[in-house]
């Protein structure tokens, strides 16, 4: 072998390197075994959300050392064939016809691509344990090295916005402009590659398609996961950072909890040497997500998968090589197979953990509890199968407790959403839900939105120190009374849902009779019979426009089968808040009967009651308006009162229905 150096380049005339014979058994029994025709059929991967077969990663063919094409001289005849172990290096070799003169000293422009470390060291230094971080992860960052992403809004930019000149050193060369230190430099190269790089879905499909090249690359502005790996090195060791792509298994598109790995890898990633230790990034990933629906890819730039913690990143990226974890102790593949999926939106919203940790749960009674815990107050809501039925979901503090039904026998697919600090629900967790018994006596009423029961929301919304903190209430006899704490400036609405009639659109209302006592509304609360309710609360500002809008509300249970309330009566605008109703409570009066009343109403100068005839109420000492009324003759009661004594217009406050005789 010889070696001719200059100031700017080496040149190889020939370069063989021979494995041991244990590790070239080792690669023949993973070759036969990725043969064999009974092996399991391909799994896909890759990006986020699409579909990717990779091929095994030591066969895809690269360039020269340069980032730039080199020409084959004779492609016809000449076959070149480059490829990388997971120790960084590199082997090149061409075969030529018998009788063809090979081109020997081919000069290598190694100065920048194997600039390695400050020591002059060329060949990228192996992870050790001064590169793991603990397992299971302690909580105290996202990313494997402290980070103030502040620190990146100018480099951010201006990498986002440099665009292709020329070729591959040129680009580098503009990026780095603003770069002033390895990890800047790193950062300037992912935030380009995430910004100008769109996941080509047919090639993912098609697997002659899948090597590409950093030239073809900045040609289309496309690729797939081993491209952007693929690019992502070449670019960082131009830039003078070490850097190695590492294949292996994915938990992406088309993964379903639970499932096991084996066959060809099906992604790439990179290992990046910054400040002494390796770094784990994914550009593929970082880059955006590809509808299953449509196959388009939309650009949505994540930032979870820039120095991702490992013990983070373990959890849907597996490599070949165990010493990539990054991780002390190294985790098997058994484990990444069991372990439970928490995707990135589930970090980057602010959760710390979740309950079960695994991502297939049987129930038990025909229940299945799950609880996350998040950082900071949080929205959350759930889909069973694609609908939000068939659960109870309270918001706490600092997480939330759901508790599932499955309605039937069977598997059912679980997902959790999280709204965090933007105006979007992400999907944070998926668990399959195996149900061996249904109980179909917890049947939940379908109007029973998310989230049940109070929470730091109701408060943030204006409603504050509830009567019953928890989300179900039960009652004996039908009836139950719910008071809380109003904001001032605030109204609210409630309304009564079940799935049995006749809680109809037109007396969703007329269940509930609202009263307002000083800083406290109060409910009351008539069920029409036994069962399962949802009573619902809306809030609005009284000096904004605009509808009431949900907060919350409560699940209403009652077994009592006697149990039969009528309707409240009707009340118009003119029932003031701070007016109360003591009899009659029924909205349905008995015909031919002689019906006492009582109310309290505040700035009123007369009252009266009047049906077929007439009936004045009048004040007593404790204030309130008393009287009766006959209901022979007619078929509506009205209460009527005189706001102002010098006028002698009436207005209409309360209304009751009459019995037919």
């Amino acid at each position: 072998m010889e070696l001719k150096k200059d100031s700017n380049a080496v040149s190889i005339d020939m370069l063989l390197i021979v494995h041991s014979e244990k590790r070239h058994a080792a690669q023949g029994a993973h070759s036969d075994r990725q043969a064999d025709p009974g092996a399991p059929p391909q799994r896909r991967g890759g990006l986020q959300g699409v579909g990717n077969g990779i091929r095994r990663w030591q066969k895809l063919e690269r360039n020269d050392l340069h980032g730039n094409l080199a020409e084959k001289q004779h492609a016809q005849q000449t076959q070149v064939i480059t490829s990388y172990d997971n120790q960084g290096t590199q082997l090149t070799v061409e075969v030529h016809p018998q009788d063809a003169m090979p081109q020997l000293l081919k000069k290598f422009s190694l100065a920048k691509r194997l600039q390695g470390d400050k020591n002059g060291n060329t060949r990228a230094r192996q992870p050790g344990g001064k590169d793991a971080h603990a397992y299971p992860w302690d909580r105290s960052s996202l990313k494997s090295m402290p980070l103030d992403l502040r620190q990146f809004e100018k480099l951010d930019t201006y990498a986002s916005q440099v665009t292709v000149k020329s070729g591959l050193d040129a680009l580098v060369s503009d990026l780095l402009q603003e770069a002033h230190s390895d990890l800047e430099r790193v950062r300037a190269i992912w935030i380009w590659i995430c910004h100008h790089i769109e996941y080509d879905i047919e090639a993912a499909q098609e697997k002659d398609r899948q090597a590409f090249k950093p030239t073809t690359i900045l040609q289309t502005q496309k690729t797939n996961c081993d491209g952007y790996a693929g690019l992502f090195e070449r670019m960082c060791r131009i830039a003078g950072v070490q850097c190695m792509t590492v294949p292996g298994y994915s938990k992406g598109f088309g993964y379903q909890p639970g499932q096991s790995f084996s066959g060809e890898f099906d992604h790439a990633w990179n290992a990046v040497f910054l400040e002494g230790r390796w770094h784990l990034v994914d550009s593929t990933w970082g880059s955006g997500l590809v509808d299953s629906t449509t196959s388009k890819f939309t650009f949505l730039y994540n930032e979870f998968y820039f120095l991702t913690h490992p013990a983070l990143f373990i959890e849907d990226h597996f490599p070949d090589n165990k010493n990539w974890q990054l991780l002390k102790p190294p985790q098997s593949l058994r484990q990444f197979e069991n372990n439970m999926y928490h995707k990135s939106e589930f970090y980057n919203k602010g959760m710390l953990s979740a309950h079960p940790q695994t991502s297939i749960i049987k129930t038990v009674n025909g229940k299945v509890t799950v609880t996350i815990e998040s950082c900071a107050p949080t929205l959350f809501m759930f889909m069973l199968n694609g609908k939000q039925e068939h659960g109870l979901l309270s918001l706490r503090k600092n997480g939330m407790k759901l508790d599932v039904y499955p309605p039937t026998v069977g598997t059912h697919k679980l997902q959790i959403f999280a709204k965090g600090n933007s105006e979007i629900y992400s999907s944070v967790l998926e668990y399959t839900l195996k149900c061996h018994y249904a109980d179909i006596d917890v049947r939940l009423p379908a109007e029973l939105h998310q989230p049940v029961g109070p929470s730091w929301f109701s408060e943030q919304m204006g409603i504050t120190k509830p009567s019953h903190p928890e989300p179900v209430i039960y009652t004996s006899d039908g009836r139950c009374s719910v008071s809380f704490g109003v904001e001032e400036g605030i109204s609210v609405l409630a309304s009564l849902h079940g799935d049995d009639g006749p809680v109809t659109e037109e007396t969703q209302r007329r269940y509930i009779f609202q009263l307002q006592r000083e800083k406290r509304t109060e409910l009351k609360v008539q069920l029409p019979h036994a069962g399962k309710f949802a009573l619902k609360i809306f809030v609005k500002k009284r000096q904004e426009p605009g509808n009431y809008v949900f907060v919350f509300n409560y699940l209403l249970c009652c077994t009592n089968s006697k149990v039969n309330w009528p309707v409240f009566p009707e009340s118009f605008g003119n029932w003031g808040q701070d007016n109360e109703l003591l009899e009659p409570l029924s909205g349905v009066l008995p015909a031919n009967h002689n019906v006492p009343f009582k109310l309290k109403l505040h700035g009123v100068a007369k009252a009266l009651v009047k049906g077929q005839d007439t009936w004045p109420l009048t004040l007593n000492r404790e204030g309130y308006w008393e009287g009766s009324c006959n209901t022979a003759g007619c078929q509506e009661v009205y209460v009527m009162v005189l706001e102002n004594a010098n006028h002698n217009f009436y207005s209409y406050i309360l209304k009751y229905k009459v019995n037919a005789q």
